[in-house]
C-alpha cells in the first residue's frame, strides 16, 4: 500500500505519556461488567493518556504503513499526528476546514468529514484534495460528521449538522438538507440517502461481516428526552438498509464514535453521562454490555490500530488515550 507523502511536521511539546502517575495492575479504569469481558482486558495493560492539549479532539484513524494515527481537533481547526515509533505528536494539518471524522478507502486514502466546508474529501497519494461530496439535491450539506468506507469501496457517511450549529466547531449557518445518512457509489460518485429518520446522526461502522450497519444517534445532545442510543440495520444488496432498530440505548449519557471487533463486538465512544459513565462501553453483538474503559473526561471516536490492531485508540475531550485489548479491529483497510 502506497504511503501518503505528509508534510513537513512540526514538534508540538505537550505532556507526554512519561508524565502519567504510576497504575496497579489490572488497571482499576477497565471494568468488567460481564464474565465475557476477563478475555478482552488485558491483566498487565494499562489505559495510556498519549497527549492532551486539544480542545474537543475527534476522528481517529491508524496508517499501519507508516506506524502513526492521525486525528482532528476541531476547535483548534487543526488535524494532529501521532508517531506509534517515536510517541511524539506534531501537526498533520492546519487549517484543517475544522475536520471531525477520518476513515481510509480500501486504496489507503485519507478520507475526511469537514465542518467548514460542509464536505467529504479524499487526500490522494501526492497530498491534492479531491472534494468527494458538498451538496446533495443541489442544497449544501449540513457538516458531515462521521464516515465509514465498506469493503466494495463505498462510502456511508452521516449529516448531522454539528458543524453549522454555532461557531466553534465551523461556521454557524441555517440547515438546508434533512439530518441523513448517505452512501456514495464507488462507480459514480453519486449519493443517496440510506436513512433519513434520525434527529443526529453520528457515528457510524459497519459488523465484521458488513451485513450490519450500526449507526449513533445524538438527538438529545441538543433535544432534552431526544434519542440517545444506537440503531442496527440490516445491509440489503450492498446499497440499502432495512429493519432498524435500537441496539442500545445510552442514556443518561451519549454513544459517539464506534468501532467492531473482529468477533462483533461494539466499542462506543461514550460521554455526557459524567465519572463512572464517560470513557468506551463495550457491547456484544446481543448488545449485552460487557465491559467499560473509565475515562476522565467525554471520549469522542475511537479506532483499533498498532501492528496487530489490538491497541485501541480514544479521543476524549482534550487527549489522547490507548490501551491494549485482547481484540483485533474489524474495519480496517
Amino acid at each position: 500500500m502506497r504511503e501518503l507523502p505528509w508534510p513537513d511536521q512540526r514538534a508540538l511539546a505537550y505532556e507526554s505519556a512519561s508524565s502519567s502517575p504510576v497504575l496497579r495492575y489490572p488497571d482499576p479504569a477497565i471494568e468488567v461488567l460481564d464474565p465475557r469481558f476477563v478475555s478482552y482486558r488485558l491483566g498487565n495493560a494499562a489505559v495510556e493518556r498519549l497527549w492532551t492539549g486539544g480542545r474537543w479532539t475527534e476522528g481517529p484513524v491508524w496508517f499501519g504503513d507508516g506506524r502513526f494515527l492521525l486525528w482532528s481537533d476541531i476547535p483548534n481547526n487543526r488535524m494532529l499526528r501521532w508517531s506509534e515509533e517515536t510517541g511524539t505528536v506534531s501537526i498533520f494539518r492546519s487549517p484543517a476546514n475544522y475536520s471531525n471524522g477520518n476513515t481510509r478507502d480500501r486504496q489507503g486514502r485519507l478520507v475526511t468529514c469537514e465542518h467548514e466546508t460542509r464536505r467529504v474529501t479524499r487526500t490522494e497519494y501526492d497530498g491534492q484534495i479531491t472534494v468527494l461530496i458538498d451538496q446533495f439535491a443541489g442544497k449544501p450539506l449540513n457538516a458531515p460528521n462521521d464516515v465509514v468506507v465498506r469493503s466494495d469501496g463505498s462510502i456511508w457517511f452521516t449529516d448531522p449538522g454539528y458543524g453549522i450549529l454555532l461557531d466553534y466547531e465551523g461556521n454557524k449557518a441555517p440547515f438546508e438538507l434533512p439530518t441523513c445518512v448517505y452512501r456514495i457509489d464507488p462507480r459514480t460518485g453519486q449519493a443517496t440517502v440510506v436513512a433519513d429518520d434520525f434527529d443526529r446522526p453520528n457515528g457510524l461502522c459497519f459488523s465484521p461481516d458488513e451485513s450490519l450497519l450500526y449507526i449513533v444517534d445524538t438527538g438529545a445532545s441538543h433535544t432534552p428526552g431526544g434519542p440517545s442510543h444506537i440503531r442496527v440495520f440490516d445491509v440489503i444488496d450492498n446499497t440499502q438498509l432495512r429493519n432498524g432498530r435500537v441496539f442500545r440505548e445510552m442514556a443518561p449519557g451519549l454513544a459517539d464514535g464506534v468501532r467492531t471487533d473482529r468477533a462483533g463486538n461494539v466499542w462506543a465512544a461514550a460521554g455526557g453521562g459524567g465519572a463512572g459513565f464517560d470513557g468506551v462501553h463495550c457491547f456484544a453483538p446481543t448488545g449485552d454490555l460487557l465491559g467499560k474503559i473509565h475515562l476522565p473526561e467525554p471520549c469522542a471516536n475511537l479506532c483499533f490500530g498498532g501492528r496487530k490492531k489490538n491497541r485501541l485508540f480514544m479521543t476524549s475531550g482534550q487527549s489522547l488515550y490507548a490501551v491494549y485489548v485482547e481484540a483485533n479491529g474489524a474495519q480496517m483497510p
